[in-house]
């Protein structure tokens, strides 16, 4: 099992992750929360078949230290963080994101509703790995309750968070593919209270994934390209697993770079003397908005972790922050809430396209004029897995580019980069590119690919 990674613990169920760890790290985090005086603990999952039976390892792990458990059911890992923020009570959501079905997880929310920063993480942890938890008598045991309607209170708070009279007087057809997993609660409905036409496919909450993996990314989203040209839709919308992230699809059915998206997003945010945050393998797209806007950029480990972590501390400094992210559809805006919301960031997207009465192709043509590539090598063993490292630094170290090491390794040749990372969720390990033109980053992303594909170890 893997304990809190970039995103949570994460692990194939019943192999890397199993009922018992499961209730382990409720147990854990219970025990912490409890001390710190929290009583009860929202509970929430996305749609993965295995979701039920972990939800009631978690239920019973988080009672069994005495902490009552409101049971929200399938609710988007955002409106889990809208709960906890309006009732005041730390929250657990079972869920992968992105990860194939066979994958689930465990992601752990402050009463806030912001995602736990390293040192609570650690202090669960060592909980965790170091001391056993506070159980408690039969008579403390934690009650359940199940809670109805929190997918709808989420709802209501998106409306209440955009610019609703701009959206629907902008007339859009919007077709929505939560890829079957928890935005198919919440999605649909709220672009149609948003006023928008909406379409939908793959929005049948499933925890088998028929329709697409879970991953929104444009290798799984063939079928969003060719319905948005079906429908004559003005913008397609795409989830993850736990609906935290948005990908989109223009009015020709093209593909739309999460690094674009964020960019044009970003320009939109971003004033003079503001500061953006991003992860490493931040996209030159967003550093040229940052640089034209006056601001200024901080780049962190890749992991909403890392991210919402840096945001608190700035604005802890009195540092305005309207907009972080990555290329991948996460984006925050701080603003709103320190949380990645895949709804929300749709809906602003929604009201660029309305205030500028643009195409969505349009609106990113500003931002297309660079190429990204990511490669995948997976492993079988931790020995492997260290090979695949050594060899990327033995190539990156012979390189001429100038080499970044926050998270990973990530050579810049002044006309694109090259990134080499091992994943904090999967056992592979991740390359990205990007220049001005396919070849140049195809190119770069067989310089460190090439070094660690055909890693064996016995």
């Amino acid at each position: 099992m893997r304990v809190f990674g970039s995103s949570g613990v994460r692990g194939v169920v019943n192999d890397d992750l199993t009922p018992s760890d499961a209730t382990d790290v409720a147990q854990a985090a219970g025990t912490v929360w409890r001390a710190g005086g929290a009583d009860r603990v929202a509970v929430a999952r996305d749609t993965r078949r295995t979701g039920p039976m972990l939800v009631d390892s978690v239920a019973g792990g988080l009672a069994s230290v005495g902490v009552s458990v409101d049971r929200l059911g399938v609710v988007p890992t955002p409106g889990l963080q809208a709960y906890a923020e309006r009732e005041g009570v730390p929250g657990l959501m079972v869920t992968a994101s992105h990860n194939p079905p066979e994958y689930n997880g465990i992601k752990l929310v402050g009463a806030d509703g912001v995602e736990l920063p390293r040192e609570r993480l650690e202090a669960i942890e060592t909980r965790l790995l170091d001391e056993a938890p506070r159980r408690v008598g039969w008579a403390e045991t934690g009650e359940r309750r199940h809670v109805d309607g929190a997918a709808r209170a989420y709802v209501d708070e998106l409306l209440a968070a955009v610019d609703r009279e701009a959206v629907a007087d902008a007339d859009l057809t919007v077709a929505v593919d939560p890829g079957h997993g928890a935005g198919a609660v919440t999605s649909p409905e709220f672009f149609r209270r948003l006023g928008c036409r909406v379409k939908t496919i793959h929005a049948q909450p499933d925890g088998h994934f028929p329709g697409r993996d879970p991953e929104p990314v444009a290798a799984n989203l063939g079928d969003l390209r060719r319905f948005v040209r079906a429908t004559d839709a003005d913008l397609g919308v795409a989830h993850d697993g736990d609906a935290d992230r948005a990908i989109f699809v223009d009015e020709r059915g093209d593909h739309v770079e999460g690094g674009a998206a964020l960019a044009a997003l970003a320009a939109d945010a971003l004033d003079e003397g503001d500061t953006a945050v991003s992860a490493v393998n931040a996209s030159q797209r967003l550093v040229d908005v940052v640089d034209a806007a006056g601001a200024d950029l901080t780049l962190t480990p890749i992991g909403s972790t890392y991210i919402v972590s840096r945001i608190r501390d700035l604005l802890a400094t009195g540092e305005s922050v309207p907009v972080a992210g990555e290329g991948n559809g996460g984006v925050l805006f701080p603003d709103y809430r320190i949380a990645r919301d895949g709804a929300y960031t749709a809906a602003r997207f929604c009201e660029l396209l309305a205030r500028r009465g643009e195409p969505a192709s349009d609106v990113v043509a500003d931002y297309d004029d660079y190429v990204n590539v990511r490669r995948d090598v997976a492993y079988d063993s931790e020995r492997q897995r260290e090979a695949m490292l050594d060899a990327i630094e033995r190539a990156a170290e012979e390189s001429v580019a100038d080499l970044d090491t926050t998270d990973g390794y990530r050579l810049d040749y002044g006309d694109g980069w090259v990134l080499a990372r091992p994943s904090g969720t999967e056992p592979v390990v991740r390359v990205y590119a990007e220049a001005r033109s396919a070849d140049r980053a195809e190119e770069l992303a067989d310089r460190l690919h090439d070094a660690v594909s055909g890693i064996r170890v016995d």
